[in-house]
């Protein structure tokens, strides 16, 4: 979860609106005055499903009266004993199955139908996508073990446990009402600075926005030109210092890079204000200087993660126009240019809900990042929703410890004004894609005027930051110097961030001038193991010779102030009422 979205409930109710409308009477939107409506099904197909449905509720009723042992009031459970059997048992039971099929023909039917719909035809391609997107939530939220009653697994835990299972769930359920969010990971076993943000290192420049960490250096030597490492500002830095073994920071830091990298601050009262220009500014900027200060070197290199990567890229368009080269190599990860198809989180974008932001900029504001993350979570209903209701609710379960969930967990708040500029510009104008019309810091951007060595990785599965977006907005970095594209395993985070020490998945690489992005993949040379390596071959070659590395960290201008992994990233997000309010 790195672009910073929000949920539109004004588009989300227009599509449920359609959605209903749609299935009850065949509604044809823009007809005020039209003849009476057709049925959505026609009656075949109703009936279709009717006698299906029968049939199994037919078997499934020959197989309770067989389990029973005699002739009566068929038993759900027959001779079954609830507390000795097998979870595997417990879903072989005729009720069980049954259920589990009616909702398979139901789900088939109801897509089916939709597809056939004279009306859904005449829908414009942005309706269809929103009435199947919201039909697939529907269909998600009415799987059978979302539900007490038709979850064996769910009533073999209250069986065994004599219901102490449901008080547990109904405990996890106050828990997360509370908090404003459900709990993905085991949360007490994460210590900030022990087990996740564990690499050492001291915060060198603090501002109202950011804390910039200089790590410290493991090995005697370090190159000389540094790294620094812009992370996105939806979500807490240590994606890219998840923990020994498993963190990017650490890994480069062993390679031998100087290597820094910016703390975004969680927005407050004060910060209500800031605009994508502020980030720019007392964000990117001072990170930059700070570092070429620091380091005594007149450029550096630096990366870029997902937004990170377009307040990144905006930032060095509006240096260039100054007159200002001070990045020599430029890293985009997962980072879209040219946002023409954004992926699924198009379902929650609208014209109407930024026209209504834009209309409060003047006072300010704060998106809470709760809000954010639960529109995320709408992406992956079945594995971010309704896995946890199951577990979590229904069974009483704690989730396992995991640092990606818990990461996930862990939103930032953003200021309105941000949020609304980037929605905007980046999304509804995809501005990008059109040099010149969109300024930052009194300076029209135009990525073409980047014209360093630009290193770009995308994941294959990605569906926040697709790689075929990302693809499409190469040719935006034309006088780049070199752009070299590289294609992950998996998605948007494990695709990114797959360490070294584990070497799973693999990547591709492959020269992309003049071939589709098609044609690329087809021609491009496939790599076990984790792509880090290939940026570290890439970045090695440019980052100038090895040096005596720093014995302290900072300088006389850029004192340390703290130890890492300093104090913003342990804020929490306010929950959406008190945001609101803000």
């Amino acid at each position: 979860m790195n672009q910073p979205f929000n949920f539109d409930p004004k588009k989300m109710n227009e599509a449920m609106e359609q959605w209903q409308k749609l299935w009850l009477s065949g509604w044809q939107p823009a007809q005020k005055a039209s003849p009476p409506p057709t049925p959505v099904f026609d009656n075949s197909a109703w009936q279709n499903m009717l006698n299906q449905q029968t049939e199994l509720w037919q078997k499934n009723l020959t197989k309770m009266f067989s389990m029973s042992g005699h002739q009566g009031v068929a038993n759900p459970f027959g001779t079954f004993n609830p507390l000795n059997n097998t979870p595997e048992a417990w879903q072989q039971l005729p009720f069980f199955q049954n259920m589990q099929k009616m909702y398979e023909h139901t789900c088939d039917f109801v897509e089916q139908q939709l597809e056939k719909n004279p009306a859904y035809a005449k829908l414009s391609a942005d309706q269809q996508d929103n009435i199947s997107f919201m039909t697939r939530q529907y269909l998600s939220a009415l799987h059978p073990n979302n539900y007490l009653m038709t979850n064996p697994d769910a009533l073999q835990e209250a069986y065994q446990t004599q219901g102490q299972s449901l008080v547990k769930g109904m405990q996890n359920y106050l828990s997360d009402l509370e908090k404003g969010r459900i709990t993905m990971s085991e949360e007490a076993s994460f210590v900030m600075g022990e087990n996740i943000a564990a690499t050492a290192g001291k915060v060198v420049l603090k501002n109202e926005l950011i804390e910039l960490i200089q790590y410290t250096p493991t090995a005697a030597k370090v190159y000389a030109k540094p790294l620094l490492i812009v992370p996105p500002c939806v979500n807490k830095y240590y994606l890219m210092d998840l923990g020994p073994q498993k963190s990017l920071v650490e890994y480069y830091v062993e390679q031998g890079y100087n290597v820094f990298l910016v703390s975004w601050r969680s927005a407050v009262e004060e910060t209500k204000h800031f605009t994508w220009d502020t980030y720019v500014e007392r964000g990117v900027i001072s990170a930059i200087n700070a570092v070429a200060s620091i380091t005594k070197q007149e450029s550096i290199n630096a990366l870029g993660f997902c937004i990170g990567g377009l307040i990144l890229s905006t930032a060095l368009c509006v240096m260039k126009a100054r007159g200002e080269q001070r990045v020599d190599n430029l890293i985009l990860m997962t980072s879209m240019a040219d946002h023409t198809e954004p992926g699924d989180i198009k379902y929650f974008l609208s014209e109407d809900v930024v026209r209504m932001r834009e209309a409060k900029i003047a006072q300010g504001g704060i998106i809470s990042g709760l809000e954010l993350q639960a529109t995320f979570s709408a992406l992956r209903p079945d594995d971010l929703i309704w896995n946890y209701v199951q577990n979590n609710y229904l069974k009483g379960k704690t989730p396992s410890s995991f640092d990606l969930l818990y990461w996930n967990n862990d939103s930032v708040d953003l200021p309105l004004p941000m949020h609304t500029f980037f929605l905007r510009q980046f999304y509804l104008n995809n501005a990008l894609t059109k040099p010149g019309s969109m300024s930052v810091c009194g300076v029209p951007i135009d990525l073409a005027h980047l014209d360093m060595p630009i290193y770009f990785f995308s994941a294959e599965a990605d569906h926040i930051v697709p790689w075929l977006a990302v693809y499409s907005g190469l040719p935006l970095y034309g006088d780049a110097a070199e752009r070299r594209f590289v294609l992950g395993e998996s998605g948007h985070i494990a695709g990114a961030i797959n360490p070294v020490s584990k070497d799973r998945r693999s990547y591709w690489t492959g020269n992309i001038e003049g071939k589709t992005a098609e044609q690329w993949r087809a021609s491009a040379e496939n790599h076990k193991g984790s792509w880090w390596k290939d940026l570290n071959t890439w970045l090695s070659n440019r980052s100038g010779n090895l040096v005596a590395a720093p014995r302290t960290l900072g300088n006389t201008s850029h004192k340390a102030v703290a130890e890492a992994p300093g104090e913003y990233v342990q804020a929490k997000a306010m929950n959406v009422v008190k945001a609101h309010l803000v």
